[in-house]
């Protein structure tokens, strides 16, 4: 085992780099964003604040062996958890009703408000993988039953934090928490002859539960506690001439936007198109509109430039734990891309998901960064034992 490299030779530079470029894309998507006055803040200032606080939190953690990661993961976890039950319990003084939801705690001394659920999918995605690993070491003869007893703790991990999350209640959470249980389930090594079956019963589920949204809401908003402003944006999002400048007026003005950009857009600040909050969960329309077809492509394909590098990661990667790890984290952050940029083009209902690396948001950076600090510890970390791949890549 080779552990005699510099810390040039440890440092993840690729993802270094991506990083970087999402950040020169965020400051300048969120400086066009500001141009309409909405807020006398300066968001870009915050921003880089932000990011800065996000590129310490990645050093903290890469200096971390993947090993303790794994032996805090429970305590994280619980912590996680706990932040989510006082939040629901604690004063409005402290944790405010916005948009309907108590998803966030007010940070003293004007620095703004945290989100404990967006640390809370790292901390989901840590124990996922340990279980998945833990429970791959104890049995020795894979069986339907092991495999069943394997799905029902990875259901019962994320169950938690799931139900903590629907008493805010945080829908696009909540899609991001199954997003990642799915995902690491998917790699789990859990049979087919189990998992067929079941996302057949979960696509039949959802064409039900569409069925009752469409025809007999009052039903789910008895039974399930789901509120009336998350129909109409499904409504919104189906039918949006019929909701024309009220539910569906930041679906409009999105589409609006994205369309008029046609193929290179209007240019760097000359959007014209007016979209509340399009610093955070629309700043995608933002892009579309400035840099047309072509500008937007080039930001999905940084994305697809970041799972690949993930993928190759987990591929190589000589720990199953770093390896589930990784599925997690592409997992969340392929569905809040697909989301995010899907409903800001009709292709999904709009949910408060935003954009990563690049939507305004302190909470939000902050968990994607505590993400990308495990990938680094990953690298940074990372044991080459004698006749592994990379070990016989380099003596060729």
């Amino acid at each position: 085992m080779d552990q005699r490299r510099t810390f040039s030779e440890k440092f993840d530079w690729t993802l270094c780099l991506i990083l970087f470029v999402f950040f020169v894309v965020s400051c300048l998507s969120i400086y066009s964003a500001q141009t309409t006055g909405q807020y006398p803040i300066n968001f870009v200032s915050k921003q880089i604040f932000w990011y800065l606080v996000g590129a310490l939190i990645i050093f903290f953690i890469m200096y971390f062996d993947p090993d303790q990661l794994k032996n805090l993961s429970w305590y994280l976890y619980a912590i996680g958890n706990l932040l989510l039950l006082v939040l629901i319990f604690a004063p409005q003084s402290i944790a405010p009703i916005k948009n309907g939801a108590k998803s966030w705690f007010i940070l003293p001394g004007g620095l703004g408000a945290i989100q404990p659920s967006e640390f809370m999918k790292i901390f989901l995605i840590l124990v996922l993988a340990r279980v998945i690993v833990k429970h791959h070491e104890k049995v020795i003869y894979k069986s339907l039953q092991t495999d069943a007893l394997l799905l029902l703790k990875i259901g019962a991990v994320t169950a938690l934090p799931l139900i903590l999350i629907k008493e805010q209640p945080d829908l696009g959470t909540s899609l991001v928490m199954i997003a990642i249980m799915l995902g690491m389930t998917l790699v789990s090594g859990i049979s087919w002859k189990i998992l067929l079956p079941l996302f057949t019963g979960g696509a039949v589920i959802a064409s039900t539960l569409i069925f009752f949204v469409l025809k007999l809401p009052h039903i789910l908003e008895k039974y399930l506690g789901i509120q009336p402003y998350q129909f109409d944006r499904i409504y919104a999002w189906l039918t949006p001439h019929e909701y024309s400048g009220n539910k569906a007026y930041h679906l409009e003005k999105s589409l609006s936007a994205i369309g008029s950009g046609m193929m290179s857009g209007k240019g760097f600040t000359g959007r014209e198109v007016y979209i509340p909050e399009s610093h955070s969960d629309f700043i995608f329309s933002i892009i579309g509109e400035e840099f047309g077809f072509i500008g937007g492509s080039i930001v999905i394909g940084l994305y697809f430039i970041l799972i690949f590098h993930l993928i190759k990661i987990a591929l190589d990667a000589n720990d199953h734990f770093n390896s589930y790890v990784c599925a997690g984290i592409i997992s969340m952050i392929t569905f809040h891309v697909f989301q995010n940029i899907g409903m800001t083009i009709q292709v999904l209902p709009i949910t408060g998901i935003p954009l990563p690396f690049i939507s305004y948001g302190g909470s939000s950076l902050m968990g994607n960064m505590m993400a990308m600090g495990i990938v680094f510890s990953m690298q940074y970390h990372y044991k080459n034992y004698m006749f592994s791949s990379k070990e016989k890549a380099k003596s060729l």
